[in-house]
Parts: C-alpha cells; structure tokens; sequence
C-alpha cells in the first residue's frame, strides 16, 4: 500500500492524489496540517533525499529561509515540523520506503 504525504490545498499534491484516484490504487493520505512529520521521518527522508526536502521556492520557506539557514539539526526538525507546508511534497511511499519525492505524471504513471 502507499502512504501519500502532503497538504490538501497543494496543487501538486492534487494532482498525485488525482492519478492515484484514477489508477484505482490504495493509498493513506497523511495531511500535514492535521498529522505534522515526526524528526523520525523528517530524518529519514534527508537520507534519501540527501538533503533537507524542502521546498526552496515556496512562499513558507522564503518566510523562514534566514532562521533555516543557520539552524541546527534539531532547530531544523522544530521548524519543518511547525511550517510544514516548506516540506516538498507529495511524498510518496510504498511498503515504508520513499519512492517519490515531488510528483512526476511519467513517474506516476507506472505505478501499480
């Protein structure tokens, strides 16, 4: 089964929950907003992201950019954890692994 991460209002993230809807696939929603990531999964999407996922040109991340940038690990997760519409989404998992950071139709289109 896949989890999908992300906020409702996301345009993007519309449009992974439209072609999963489409494809007839069985996924979790986890809304951000109502269920914010734990440090846990902030830290493991870093690993396989290989970085920080945040959306660097969002308006969320533009207005906590200054203090992002000179904070620690854990000053990190507090703030990702308190702005999360900053996180990149949809973040797709399938089974407990990331398979998707960011929605790509072409991606998307294969799954099963």
């Amino acid at each position: 089964m896949y989890k999908i991460y992300g906020i409702p209002n996301c345009g993007t993230v519309k449009k992974a929950l439209t072609h999963l809807d489409k494809k007839k696939l069985t996924y979790e929603f986890i809304n951000f907003k109502k269920s914010p990531p734990t440090k846990e999964l902030l830290t493991s999407w870093k690993e396989v992201f290989g970085e920080w996922p945040v959306n660097k040109n969002g308006p969320t991340f533009r207005k906590i950019k200054d203090d992002y940038m000179v904070a620690t690990t854990a000053a990190k997760h507090k703030l990702l954890i308190e702005n999360s519409s900053a996180i990149k989404r949809p973040i797709l998992e399938k089974n407990g692994k990331v398979i998707q950071f960011g929605y790509d139709e072409e991606f998307y289109g294969k799954l099963r």
